[in-house]
């Protein structure tokens, strides 16, 4: 008798998770996990940064750039000189200028200048052509090596961005400590996190099937950046 019930119990509880509280109407796989706060996370990180007056990142960029990476709380692992290691989403547009979902990478090495060990810093990196996108869709990619990278401008107007666009490549950014400002991230390599994209999807996929290939549509988590990059039209 309680085999019975315990077996009852037990359909009933596969019930409640059956695979439609897995996943949403739109078969986007449902788990609130540190993948997704990630993601949220990074959307506040760039509304945060477009919220400081004359400081954010001139709307040009913005609305030019081909993808773009946000690496949230990246924690520096050496004291003065040393590399960082952190988490983080990259998005690319499409050739409509249609966002793709993200997909989570990391971000470690390279020599940053002077730093305290443990101090929290958020980076922003403004993608500016195709070929940098094809790099980062390769198992590693160092910044530097496998393309240009340099400091972004920052400021709302036109000419603060002109260069910077005229010399394509990647742009860097960080905030730390309130400041946010250009920074070269010279060395440091991004690679594609295979646990964090099943986790947040639901299956084994790859960077490329997820923003390129279109084979996994936006989360919700991602709703709240999607609406702010939103508001940077493409401008090829």
């Amino acid at each position: 008798m309680r085999r019975a019930i315990v077996f009852i119990i037990g359909v009933f509880v596969f019930s409640a998770i059956s695979p439609t509280s897995l996943f949403s109407a739109n078969d986007t796989f449902v788990n609130d996990n540190k993948w997704t706060r990630l993601v949220e996370e990074s959307g506040k990180v760039l509304s945060d940064v477009q919220r400081m007056p004359d400081q954010g990142i001139p709307e040009d960029l913005l609305r030019s750039s081909q993808a773009i990476a946000i690496f949230p709380n990246t924690v520096s692992a050496g004291f003065v000189f040393g590399g960082k290691y952190g988490q983080g989403i990259i998005m690319i547009r499409d050739s409509n200028g249609k966002w793709s979902p993200p997909a989570i990478f990391t971000i470690a090495g390279g020599s940053f200048g002077w730093q305290i060990g443990g101090q929290a810093t958020d980076f922003v990196l403004l993608v500016m052509n195709r070929r940098s996108i094809d790099g980062l869709l390769q198992s590693q990619f160092k910044l530097g090596a496998d393309a240009n990278i340099a400091a972004g401008p920052v400021g709302r107007t036109a000419e603060a961005s002109t260069d910077a666009q005229l010399k394509g490549g990647i742009l860097s950014y960080s905030r730390g400590r309130g400041l946010f400002a250009g920074v070269k991230l010279e060395g440091a390599v991004i690679t594609q996190h295979w646990d964090g994209d099943e986790a947040l999807y639901g299956r084994p996929i790859s960077a490329e099937s997820i923003m390129v290939k279109g084979m996994v549509k936006m989360p919700e988590c991602a709703s709240d950046l999607v609406k702010l990059l939103n508001k940077y039209p493409y401008k090829k």
